[in-house]
């Protein structure tokens, strides 16, 4: 009599699966999706902190109509200018904190660094 072959699909194998397997398995999921969360959260915090800095330049440039027309002194709003000046500068900063902090974090639970 030929020896029958047994076929193991994918279901059988699962249920097959002891408790550390089951464990391990469910640890790699979580883990990968927290590190990919936290690594995007990273790079939106980057991103954020680029777009802040390029805004404060932006200011500088006096000349809305164009490249040769200036802002009339009449027209400049000094203490507009600088209370948005600051208000960009504090964002920033906040942003280069959170930043730090965040990229602290995600090196010490991602990387063990």
């Amino acid at each position: 009599m030929a020896e029958e072959v047994k076929k193991c699909g994918a279901f059988i194998e699962s249920l097959k699966r002891n408790n550390k397997q089951i464990r391990d398995d469910r640890a790699q999921t979580i883990f990968e999706d927290a590190q990919m969360v936290y690594k995007r959260e990273v790079e939106d915090i980057d991103m954020r902190i680029k777009r802040l800095k390029r805004e404060r330049e932006n200011m500088l440039d006096l000349s809305p109509t164009t490249a040769m027309s200036l802002v009339l002194a009449t027209d400049f709003d000094a203490k507009s200018f600088i209370d948005k000046e600051i208000e960009i500068g504090i964002a920033i900063r906040n942003e280069e904190i959170k930043l730090d902090i965040a990229t602290e974090r995600y090196n010490y639970l991602f990387e063990g660094v």
